[in-house]
Order: structure tokens, then C-alpha cells, then sequence
């Protein structure tokens, strides 16, 4: 009988916890800049918070399916990027971490 060794993904769920929460509150930071700022921030922040929601929601699948977390976390990466315009880097960085170690952890 082979010995199972179980990973614990604990790290890929606090790095992607802490990514996805600083990016709401930037998302939401992009909102609130928008009413005195450009036009295309509130746009930007909406896009940040649902890319840092689908970052929560591969939170929970780390444990589950690590390689289709990773890929969540990673696509997560990309969009907010795209949506922060530069503020929230931070986030983004928390969220790569975060897929690149659910991927390539064994």
C-alpha cells in the first residue's frame, strides 16, 4: 500500500486571500476616484473587483484542484493589471505568487 503525501495549501490561500482583499479595496478606491478623476476609473475598478473575486473563488478551490486554482489566480493576475491602472500592482503580486506556487507546488 503507497503513503499518500497530503500538501498543505495553506500559503496559496493566504497570499490569495490577502491579493483578492487588496484588490477589492483598490477597486473600489478606482470607483471612488472616478467621480473626481477620468472617466474610465470606475470602469477599471469594476474590472479589478471581479478579477479579485474570481481570485476568492479560486481560493476555494486550492485544496480541490490545485492546477485550476492556479490557473484562476494567474488569469485573476491579468485582470487586475489591466483593470488597477498601476494601483494595485500589490495585489497582482500577492495573486501571481499565489497561482505560480498552486501550479508548480508539489
Amino acid at each position: 500500500m503507497k503513503k499518500i503525501k497530503i500538501i498543505s495549501r495553506n500559503f496559496e490561500m493566504i497570499m490569495g486571500i490577502i491579493g483578492s482583499v487588496i484588490g477589492i479595496f483598490s477597486g473600489s478606491f478606482l470607483i471612488f476616484l472616478g467621480s473626481v478623476g477620468p472617466a474610465h476609473a470606475p470602469f477599471l475598478g469594476i474590472i479589478a473587483i471581479l478579477a479579485s473575486i474570481l481570485g476568492l473563488a479560486s481560493t476555494y478551490y486550492v485544496n480541490k484542484n490545485p492546477n485550476m486554482a492556479g490557473i484562476g489566480f494567474i488569469i485573476a493576475t491579468m485582470f487586475v493589471i489591466v483593470g488597477s491602472d498601476y494601483i494595485n500592482v500589490i495585489s497582482a503580486v500577492f495573486l501571481l505568487v499565489a497561482g505560480v506556487s498552486a501550479l508548480f507546488r508539489k
